[in-house]
């Protein structure tokens, strides 16, 4: 037996593929002449963390995700990064007697055992870790100090000589003067930091004395780092010039965009200036194009409600509608619902303002005001294309929404989002946009509400008896165990690592479409969803909290809005 199938043997037994799937992947790695472990993962049936236990049940050695790890600097001074990176190896810690722990991605790789025994001589225990995470940790220690050293050198230089310099002075004569500039070296580890951090938006922020650079991580902003307001100039030009905006105009809105390959990724990033007070303030929106990996399961939807999902996909014709505020991944989920339906045999087509991601096999196409190419024209054309599946990026107005509701019941599925604060609210929403309740009875085959609820951080979220006022927040009569936020150096001491969606998932049945011919008012609507099975978001949350995901805090945040 080789490698290969005694790796898929064992993952077979964990139950993470299916035994009679071997042969054929065996077949696939062979006309690829790659292994199992990559085969399955490039084909998303596995990820690093859904076979990390397994892995390491298959080399013998323990394993660990890296963000729980508190790790020596002393031993991590002693390696380079390049070093770490290519042999997939970070030191831990070393104990009283010699051992060194070692966070390994490469179970048993002999090179990396030599490389590491030439700097610290004696024994080693080695943890698996995911091999992308050792990247990430490594990127992340990288970036940061780049940004130090580039603020140390920008707050060192004459801010007249830097202003002159990026505006063609003759100080910088080669393109290796441009790239050893301060301003330049800053601008470019400014956003480099931002991917490690998990960063969804960066914002740069003039005020008075002082330039703020702040990144929005899990829903927050979070204060990266601070430099002298006489050197924004320079920084101003030089995002200008990388987005390719009017570095002359300065009292007008403009919008741009840059494109950059960062370790090994497609990165598109999108950058909106506003004039103020004491100049433009740059937001800068992170968008990685190349890699759409998401799951339902990764989304947040549990068995039962992927059971309402499996039934609204199933539908051969019909409008299924995202609801939710800005920012609450409305447009992942409908990312995920499309690469689940894309297929040969069908011609999938969306319009979307802006195009977010980019998946092959799905004609996309871009909303452009400026050439009269709105929601509502790029719909008449597409209807005339032929298509199976659409997918709308947003119904905004009365004449979107009546293409959109008349494409559902003439033999398309179309997939949209709405602003609405929970799902029976779609129902009027679509109402008031002048769609006949008959057409909205007929078409809606099941809307989903959504919002993100922060995770707390695996590393130092701590578990606790619940007291009087949170019983009356969970409305239970008993004392539970929930876990609480405490904050480490893994979480930037925030007690929170990650977001989680939760839905309220409203399937369009029978009863549904009779009370939408008769029902005008959103509380009865609401309630009759709920006799139908449509658990609350609210509800949703709860379950998070009393399984330790979420905290009670982001709980009553949900149930304020």
């Amino acid at each position: 037996m080789n490698i290969n199938q005694e790796l898929l043997q064992f993952y077979a037994y964990k139950k993470l593929i299916k035994r009679k799937e071997i042969p054929d992947i065996l077949a696939e790695c062979e006309a690829r002449k790659i292994g199992a472990r990559d085969y399955l993962l490039l084909g998303e049936t596995i990820t690093e963390t859904s076979e990390l236990e397994a892995r390491a049940a298959y080399y013998c050695m323990p394993s660990v995700e890296i963000d729980m790890l508190d790790i020596d600097e002393k031993l991590f001074s002693l390696f380079s990064y390049d070093f770490m990176k290519k042999h997939k190896v970070i030191p831990i810690w070393e104990d009283k007697n010699g051992v060194v722990t070692v966070a390994t991605g490469k179970p048993l790789d002999a090179h990396a055992l030599s490389a590491l025994s030439t700097q610290i001589p004696g024994r080693y225990d080695f943890v698996l870790v995911p091999p992308s995470q050792i990247d990430r940790y490594i990127d992340s220690r990288s970036a940061v100090e780049s940004t130090k050293n580039a603020l140390y050198d920008l707050n060192s230089e004459k801010t007249d000589k830097l202003i002159m310099a990026l505006g063609g002075d003759s100080t910088l004569s080669t393109e290796n003067d441009v790239i050893n500039n301060p301003a330049v070296r800053l601008v470019d580890s400014i956003i480099k930091e931002a991917i490690p951090f998990r960063a969804s938006d960066i914002h740069i922020e003039p005020f008075e004395q002082k330039v703020k650079v702040r990144y929005r991580v899990d829903g927050d902003l979070q204060e990266r780092a601070e430099f002298p307001i006489e050197a924004y100039s320079a920084i101003s030009a030089r995002l200008k010039i990388m987005s390719g905006l009017n570095i002359a105009e300065r009292r007008v809105p403009q919008d741009g965009r840059i494109n950059m390959t960062i370790g090994d990724k497609e990165y598109d990033f999108r950058v909106s200036t506003l004039p103020t007070v004491f100049g433009e303030k740059f937001v800068i929106r992170i968008l990685d194009k190349t890699s759409f990996q998401f799951t339902r399961a990764d989304l947040g939807f549990t068995d039962e409600e992927n059971a309402v999902v499996d039934k609204m996909l199933a539908h051969p014709h019909g409008i299924i509608l995202l609801t939710g505020p800005t920012g609450c991944g409305k447009s992942t989920t409908l990312y995920s619902f499309l690469k689940e339906v894309n297929d040969p045999s069908v011609n999938i087509v969306t319009v979307e303002d802006p195009v977010e991601y980019s998946m092959p096999g799905i004609n996309q196409t871009q909303v452009n005001p400026k050439a009269n190419m709105t929601f509502a024209t790029a719909l008449r054309s597409i209807l005339r294309q032929d298509p199976d599946i659409i997918m709308i990026g947003e119904i905004r107005d009365e004449e979107t929404a009546e293409i959109a509701v008349r494409s559902a019941i003439t033999g398309h599925i179309v997939f949209s989002t709405l602003h609405t604060n929970d799902a029976p609210g779609a129902i009027v929403r679509l109402e008031d946009m002048k769609v006949k309740d008959y057409l909205v009875a007929d078409a809606l085959v099941g809307v989903i509400a959504q919002r993100l609820v922060k995770k707390l951080c695996p590393a130092c979220k701590k578990r606790g008896k619940t007291n009087a006022r949170e019983m009356e927040i969970l409305d239970i009569a008993e004392p539970v165990s929930i876990a609480r936020p405490q904050g480490c150096q893994f979480c930037n001491n925030t007690g929170y690592k990650g977001r989680v969606a939760v839905h309220e998932l409203m399937y369009m049945n029978e009863k549904m479409r009779n009370a939408v011919l008769v029902e005008r008012n959103l509380e009865k609507l609401r309630e009759l969803a709920i006799e139908n099975g449509m658990t609350p978001l609210a509800g949703c949350c709860k379950d998070l909290v009393f399984k330790g995901i979420t905290s009670i805090q982001e709980f009553m945040s949900l149930t304020a809005e």
